[in-house]
């Protein structure tokens, strides 16, 4: 058994997701993201690591292409927020 010093928590180690896991990831949360955006106009999640806003960048793809309406998503480095685009101010 490792100790720690007093306070503080071992670091969390991730094991990246390999092809297949990432593929079924997207598509687990493409109809999760899909029903908040249709009822909430956006959708917010944790995503701290380069992976996950990967992840979540296909899931806004996917949506939009799902919902037949362009999806935009951004991260500030701990959260992603997935939303329908503006109308664009030319059109």
């Amino acid at each position: 058994m490792m100790s720690h010093p007093l306070g503080s928590s071992p670091a969390v180690r991730r094991t990246p997701l390999d092809a297949e896991e990432r593929v079924r990831a997207e598509a687990g949360f493409v109809p999760l993201v899909a029903q908040q955006l249709a009822e909430n106009g956006r959708f917010r999640v944790s995503a701290d690591s380069a992976e996950l806003v990967e992840v979540f960048q296909g899931v806004a793809r996917k949506v939009g292409e799902l919902l037949g309406r362009p999806v935009v998503s951004y991260s500030n480095g701990r959260y992603m927020v997935i939303t329908f685009a503006q109308d664009s101010p030319l059109g």
